[in-house]
Parts: C-alpha cells; structure tokens; sequence
C-alpha cells in the first residue's frame, strides 16, 4: 500500500520552495526557486507555486493527500472578493508610521498589531489607497485561498500584527465599530483543515481532488518546527532575516515587535529583525562569501560599529521606523568589512534574546542555528561564521543563564 504524503509550501523573502515527505516525516522531494520581481508581487508568488508544484515527479504528486503553506507573516495583500490583488502587496519590512496614531486608537500598546511596522498599519494604508469592498490576506492566507477557490480564511498565527488575540480567540473590541471590518479573514488555527483543492487548481496542478488544505504558519515558525526543538532551545533563524523564536509554557508579557504563536500545541514566542542575510547580498553582490570568511580572525575585533539593516526601521529588537542603517565607513578589505557586519548581526542577536527573556521567556540553555538558504552562499556564510565572529558573550549572555551552547541544524522547507 502507497504512502500518503503531505506537501509544504513555504513563502518566502527572495522566493518559494515546497517540500515533500512520508508519513514518517521523512524529507522525499524538495526544491525551491526566486522570485522574479520580489516580494511585493503576488504574481510571482502564485507562478512560483504552480512551477514548483507541477515539477514534482508524477509517482509523488499522485500520492499527496494533503498540503500547507507557510509565508512571511506580515506581507499584505489587498484583493477583491473574488482574490483578484488590487496592485502590489506591502511586504513585511515596510513600516506605515504615518498610521501609527490610527492604530494606536484601535489597539493598546505594546501588542503584537500595535507597531508601525505590524499589518495593521499596512492594512490602514491598502484601506486608502484602494476602493472597496475589499478583503486583506498575508501571503500564506490568499496562497491557501487560491488554491481553495474560497479567499475566506486566514491562519491564525499569519495574522497576529493584523489585531488576532490568540488568547481571547477575537478581533479588538474597536474593530466591531470599523466599516472595513468584513476585509478581515475568518480565522482559523494553525494546524486545521481548510477544506479539499478546488477541482479546477487540482486539474492545473495533477493533485488529487481529494486533497485537504490545511492552515499552515509563518515561515519562521515552519523553520523550528524543522528543528524539533526541545523546551530549553533558543532558535535563531538566518535567512533574509534574522528571527529569534522560543518555546514557552504561558505567552509572553505585550512587547512592541514581539508575538507569542500557538503552534504544535505549544507556546512560540520570539521576534523578527530586518537584519540578516539579505544585508549581506546588498553589501557584496556577487562575492565569494565563503571564501571571505575564511579571511577573518575571530580572535581580533573589527574595530567597526555597523547596524546592517536593510533598510531605514527596525522591528526587533528595538521596534523603532525611523532607526537607520550604519553600513560606514567601509574599510577598502572585504573580509573586515564582512567582520564587522556579522559583529553587528551578533549584537543585534544579543539584544533579542536580552529583550525576550525580559519579557518573561525562559533563558535558554543551547541556541540552534537554522538557516533555510543553507545552499546559497552569502546565507550559509552567515549561519557558519556569525559566532566566530561575534562578541565571545554571545555564547554565554546573561539572558542565557551564563552557560549556553550553540549547535547547528538545517532547516529545509515547512
């Protein structure tokens, strides 16, 4: 008797890759491809499903019984009922300060929708730049809805910085007095059947029309679920972006640019910086990281004070839109340039877990490294260089309890 598989697709920063594998959990297939414009377009989302999808060997694509897709958690999309986008998504990076008096009337500080960086101020701003009626959907929610045919739902965790209370399983009591209120999703928990594939994705597809949509997470939560983190572990995530998360047994204290996930049946907590990988590739298109790396004296420090972040504002540590890049002076060597970027990708790392453990999470006993671009090269540069060259207390922070110990795991797809 055949195998029932289980397909995930995870949405990313620069792209999409899906993963296939057994009811064993056993990884069988997987690849992964890049946008063509960038994030902020559905339609590269949605053709790099289809090209994905339709790649899968066919002995494996008539097997999957069921499917989930996990996305950057705050990149939002306004669509007509029918889920057609009315123009670009705002991508997650994108802070709307302009609304942060509006969102703080609607919801009380310090919550997770509160910042000018959540998905409610980037809601407010689609709200007026677009006709209505409307609805708005992160990533992973219109995924999920195309391939339903039915745009109705939204996965719980996907829409925490839009306003979802996990703990009182409702939308802020000032939403009920708002005329876009039928813009937001029904939501539905992680981990829950959506309904089957609409017969007509199913055909496009060659998936059986019997397969089960089922509600899916963050990209960021999909990567520890990878790492079958234990209840001492402290996850980072180098990707694009660098993502601290950590099992918890009660959320966390409200902290701006901070949330607490319900997934696995456990508590997740953590935040997501603008600093990471993709600071590199904009400082050092196409160099050879890894041989830079091999440049560098952990032993000595770089003498430079950088903060990589991408771009103007800053969600995590600090939740501050108008915090700006320190990405000079750059010294004429790329290797102590390099030093000096991973130094401040360390420090940021640092003061995440300072920020967490403040707020009431556990200090963990071992960091785990995961790191989703493991193939591409300025990605697995940072993921194996980032604690030679970081402050040697990193591995040994007050918020880790003075003992910590770093190991390394791959996290391929959701």
């Amino acid at each position: 008797m055949q195998d029932s598989l289980a397909l995930g697709i995870d949405l990313g920063t620069s792209g999409v890759r899906v993963a296939v594998l057994n009811e064993q959990r056993e990884l069988l297939y997987t690849d992964s491809t890049e946008y063509d414009r960038g994030l902020a377009y559905p339609d590269d989302w949605l053709k790099n499903c289809i090209q994905l999808i339709k790649a899968i060997p066919q002995e494996l694509r008539s097997q999957l019984m069921a499917l989930a897709v996990d996305g950057t958690s705050g990149t939002l999309l306004a669509c007509d009922q029918q889920g057609t986008p009315q123009g670009k998504a705002l991508p997650y990076n994108v802070a709307c300060p302009e609304q942060l008096a509006r969102v703080r009337e609607l919801v009380q500080a310090g919550q997770p929708a509160s910042s000018a960086s959540g998905s409610l101020a980037r809601a407010l701003r689609l709200l007026q730049q677009h006709s209505q009626p409307l609805i708005l959907r992160h990533q992973a929610d219109w995924i999920s809805g195309w391939l339903l045919g039915d745009w109705r739902f939204g996965e719980e965790g996907n829409n925490l910085r839009l306003g979802w209370s996990l703990t009182n399983q409702r939308w802020p009591d000032a939403f009920k007095q708002q005329l876009w209120l039928e813009a937001l999703p029904e939501i539905r928990p992680s981990g829950s059947r959506l309904g089957n594939i609409n017969s007509g994705r199913a055909n496009q597809l060659g998936l059986s029309k019997d397969m089960l949509v089922i509600a899916g997470t963050t990209d960021a939560n999909a990567a520890v679920l990878t790492a079958d983190a234990a209840d001492d572990e402290g996850i980072t995530v180098l990707g694009s972006t660098l993502v601290l998360k950590r099992f918890t047994t009660i959320p966390l204290r409200n902290g701006a640019g901070t949330s607490t996930h319900r997934v696995g049946g456990r508590w997740l907590a953590g935040g997501a910086s603008n600093s990471g990988g993709a600071v590199l590739r904009q400082c050092f298109p196409g160099i050879d990281l890894n041989e830079l790396s091999r440049q560098i004296d952990p032993n000595q420090e770089s003498g430079l004070k950088l903060l990589p972040l991408i771009g103007q504002g800053e969600r995590f540590p600090v939740d501050d839109p108008d915090l700006a890049p320190i990405l000079t002076p750059r010294p004429v060597s790329d290797a102590l340039y390099l030093h000096g970027l991973l130094e401040g990708l360390s420090r940021i790392e640092c003061q995440g877990w300072t920020k967490l453990t403040d707020l009431g999470a556990p200090a963990p006993k071992r960091l785990v490294t995961l790191g989703g671009g493991r193939q591409k090269p300025p990605v697995a540069t940072l993921e194996a260089t980032v604690d030679r060259c970081s402050d040697p207390q990193l591995l040994q922070p007050s918020c880790c309890g003075g003992g910590a110990t770093r190991t390394q795991r791959s996290a391929t797809a959701a």
